[in-house]
């Protein structure tokens, strides 16, 4: 496995997407048959080199393997399936509504593949997020052009070499680089354009394609509070709360990213993080083999600076081996609105506690910074869900769990995004 990723020279870019709109424009795309045979090498693609994506995806992010197979391969798996299931019906002319005045001339809604798609992946899933945009946008009958991660270079290295070899080469290219080779992406006209990653990047990409008026769909990031009801069954509350801040090192866009508690409980619910976090991590997870690492040296700067910065308490923790890109699990409590904590997506394995007055300041709390990506409420009283659920704002909510709610079916990326990509 190379740690070593080859660069797309600059000026073979704009070669790499005529070529795809040429064979776009050959039409073979708009068979049903040639959607599904490309949708199954993709999943064997997938099934059959599953061991090599373990171990890319541990030389990039030290990711366990049980991380891997739950997190990244079965999932994956399960939406290219999904979409092989699905493409018949996802591409049938949709009826419209019955209408006295038009009903004999039977309108229909036909969907049309749009062209040549590209698709910008994230360091944080690496296949997840690259293949399951690329079934849809193979289920919707277009071309795509694939950019992986260079943060990642023993996953974009392999996706540059197993591509070719299961997919039609002429209709699915993987461009690999920086920000170089991105620039260059970014001048050129695509159909439509997916980005998973962060806000800032995602203006970049915005203005770019605005240019030549192309669609955009975007999945950023944000920060995701979890509000917890003294009341609730706090055992199983910190138990899920730390699974869901720790997978993958913290580096998931919907890891709980803090906690609101009452003033008065915040003591009793600390020793409980305690107490989980010692039965989930007995021995240190720095040699236990069952943390991940952190994707690179500046993002255990970034989160270096965070600790050093905050005016919170650390409870435990604190440890950070830049070399070894490894940051220990910590809890830090009485963390208030201005910390470094608060400023932004920690995406990291640091858990801060914030002590509120009620129920009321803490939905004001939420409500008073950017919208959150999910909100997780620890109760068992369906009032105290219902009114956080129904006086904050978010992309999705859960209740008595993290991040496990965007594995069901209403949240399969496949289905959801190839219907963008038909016009």
């Amino acid at each position: 496995m190379t740690d070593t990723l080859r660069y797309t020279p600059v000026e073979d870019i704009p070669k790499i997407r005529h070529e795809l709109g040429l064979a776009f424009n050959s039409g073979r795309t708009r068979s049903i048959a040639y959607r599904k045979q490309q949708l199954s090498r993709l999943f064997y693609l997938v099934e059959d080199n599953q061991e090599r994506i373990r171990q890319a995806i541990f030389s990039d992010l030290g990711r366990p393997r049980h991380e891997v197979d739950f997190l990244e391969i079965s999932g994956t798996l399960l939406e290219i399936r999904d979409a092989y299931d699905n493409v018949e019906k996802w591409a049938a002319p949709q009826k419209s509504p019955f209408s006295l005045l038009w009903f004999t001339l039977s309108p229909a809604t036909r969907k049309e593949p749009k062209g040549v798609v590209l698709i910008i992946s994230p360091f944080n899933y690496p296949y997840f997020l690259t293949l399951t945009p690329l079934a849809a946008a193979i289920a919707a009958g277009n071309a795509a052009m694939l950019k992986p991660s260079e943060l990642c270079p023993a996953s974009a290295s392999l996706l540059a070499e197993l591509i070719p070899k299961y997919l039609d080469p002429e209709l699915v290219r993987v461009v690999n680089g920086g920000v170089p080779e991105t620039t260059k992406i970014l001048e050129l006209r695509f159909n439509h354009i997916l980005y998973t990653g962060n806000n800032r990047v995602a203006q970049i990409i915005c203005t770019a394609a605005a240019k030549h008026l192309t669609p955009v769909t975007l999945e950023l990031g944000g920060k995701s509070p979890c509000v917890v009801d003294p009341k609730c069954n706090v055992k199983i509350a910190t138990k899920r709360i730390w699974w869901g801040r720790l997978v993958n090192c913290g580096q998931v866009c919907l890891c709980p990213d803090y906690i609101l508690v009452p003033e008065s409980f915040q003591d009793e619910f600390v020793e409980a993080l305690k107490d989980a976090y010692n039965e989930l991590h007995p021995t240190d997870p720095k040699t236990s083999g069952m943390l991940g690492r952190i994707v690179n040296e500046r993002h255990v700067e970034r989160l270096q600076n965070l600790l050093d910065n905050t005016k919170g308490t650390i409870v435990f923790g604190g440890e950070i081996d830049k070399e070894a890109r490894y940051v220990a699990p910590t809890l830090i409590r009485d963390v208030k609105a201005d910390d470094s904590l608060m400023s932004e997506e920690i995406f990291g394995p640091l858990l801060p506690v914030v002590p509120v007055k009620d129920l009321d300041e803490a939905i004001t709390f939420i409500n008073s910074v950017d919208e959150a990506l999910s909100v997780y409420i620890f109760t068992s009283d369906s009032k105290f869900k219902n009114k956080v659920i129904d006086n904050t704002r978010s992309g999705t909510a859960a209740a008595n769990d993290t991040i496990l709610h965007v594995m069901g079916p209403s949240y399969m990326h496949a289905k959801w995004i190839q219907s963008s990509l038909c016009s």
